[in-house]
């Protein structure tokens, strides 16, 4: 690794954007081989029936593409175009990427510059906190994308992706909890894990991941019995999110809860869940009993976990009552809940916040042209994750983190940000069917 780091960094970035086209090639098999409806259009999928035999060169990311467009006839007219644009766009992109967190180290030199006013120098972190962000931000990425496209295409996240996303993602905070977003923060007393970053006298500035308790030190609270039962909490809590649950009132609401009940033991008990879920709980445990560094990373991981998609979760619910209809899918939430372990519940109430206005102005735009207020919200949950995640510090200012240190506001902010959402919600139901009465006449119908 340090041999790696003592290379010109425009060798590194050649080998970082070639890199960045192989994964958009793993990218592009993952958008049509784990869809719903799967599509043979990826030269590493099996070969089309009607299309002749595919060449080695045809697996050469970018490129490979234009050979690829003499399958025009089976899959369409143009369908090589957004497959070469993914590749080359994860090229450039994690090229550019690995330029700004690791050479210009662009999320902890605001945030150093805000704590050291007027001063000259920078300090620098070391190139291998930067490397573990990186690496966990590309990971991240790639997830992201194959999601956001398949929902595009299907309007559907398949678990396939958020599960083992969101396992990679834990594992990652705890093998590597310097992973997680970067806090620069003035102390007086060393943080659980971190590293110093300047000294002056008594005070030292830190570079320290973005636990659950930022921008506060990490307390002895979590770290006996009752840490261990959040954490627990927090894992059971995804593994319900992940079983069947069917209301069925019918016969009233307790057979439907016993019903529902019966359901998610029988789930929680054989596989697949039953695989990951136990052994799971076994190795958080295993880690709350082991300590340190590994603790700190895994119930900051699930925590945001747990937030990030509890907010969406929550609007789910009450986007449903106010529209008396599903208004978003439940892969939302799980997407939401993957994202939580990589960038934290600071970043996930941000991204709760800013990917509803990029998701308006489309729906509203979709409504007025297509009279269709139907759309994948997916897209903008991952365009306001890429966005938090690059400009940090831009969010995490010095006045944001005096918010965050309040977590009873926060709470009460975001409840009345529901209520509010289920009013509104409401009230434009009732603008759409004074404006369009046919189409919910249309909708109840059918």
């Amino acid at each position: 690794m340090p041999q790696l780091f003592a290379l010109p960094l425009s060798i590194r970035m050649s080998l970082v954007f070639l890199a960045g086209t192989a994964l958009g090639s793993l990218i592009n098999w993952a958008i049509y081989r784990l869809a719903w409806n799967p599509r043979e259009i990826s030269p590493w999928g099996p070969r089309p029936a009607k299309a002749p035999a595919r060449k080695t060169s045809d697996r050469i990311p970018v490129l490979g593409w234009l050979g690829l467009r003499r399958e025009h006839a089976i899959h369409g007219r143009g369908f090589w175009v957004r497959p070469l644009m993914i590749e080359l766009a994860m090229g450039l992109g994690l090229a550019l990427l690995y330029w700004w967190e690791v050479d210009q180290q662009g999320l902890v030199s605001r945030q150093v510059a805000a704590l050291l006013p007027g001063a000259i120098v920078v300090p620098r972190v070391s190139e291998g906190i930067t490397h573990a962000v990186f690496f966990s931000h590309v990971l991240l990425i790639c997830l992201m994308v194959a999601a956001s496209f398949i929902d595009i295409d299907e309007k559907i996240i398949p678990d396939e992706i958020t599960i083992p996303g969101t396992l990679l993602g834990l594992l990652l905070a705890t093998l590597l909890p310097m992973s997680l977003l970067p806090h620069i923060a003035v102390r007086a007393v060393p943080p659980a894990v971190g590293e110093v970053v300047i000294e002056a006298g008594d005070v030292a500035l830190y570079a320290e991941p973005m636990t659950a308790a930022a921008p506060n030190l990490w307390p002895k609270s979590l770290e006996g019995w009752p840490a261990l039962a959040l954490a627990q909490a927090c894992w059971w809590l995804w593994c319900f999110a992940l079983t069947p649950r069917i209301w069925r009132g019918r016969h009233g609401p307790a057979r439907a809860l016993s019903l529902i009940f019966r359901r998610v033991v029988q789930e929680l008990t054989h596989p697949p869940l039953a695989v990951f879920a136990w052994p799971g709980s076994l190795a958080i445990a295993a880690v709350w009993w082991w300590g340190e560094a590994a603790w700190i990373g895994l119930l900051s991981a699930l925590v945001g976990m747990v937030i990030a998609g509890g907010m969406v979760w929550a609007v789910r619910i009450v986007g449903s009552a106010a529209l008396r209809r599903e208004a978003m899918g439940f892969g939302d939430v799980t997407l939401m809940m993957m994202v939580g372990t990589f960038l934290g519940w600071q970043a996930g109430v941000v991204i709760f916040f800013i990917a509803p206005f990029a998701g308006l102005v489309v729906g509203v735009a979709q409504m007025i042209f297509s009279r269709d207020d139907v759309i994948p919200y997916g897209p903008f949950l991952c365009l306001g994750s890429l966005a938090v995640a690059v400009r940090w510090p831009s969010f995490w200012s010095l006045n944001f983190q005096d918010v965050f240190q309040h977590g009873g506001l926060i709470a009460v902010v975001l409840a009345v940000s529901f209520v509010m959402l289920g009013v509104m919600l409401a009230i434009w139901q009732q603008i759409k069917m004074w404006l369009f009465p046919y189409d919910d006449d249309e909708d109840e119908e059918s």
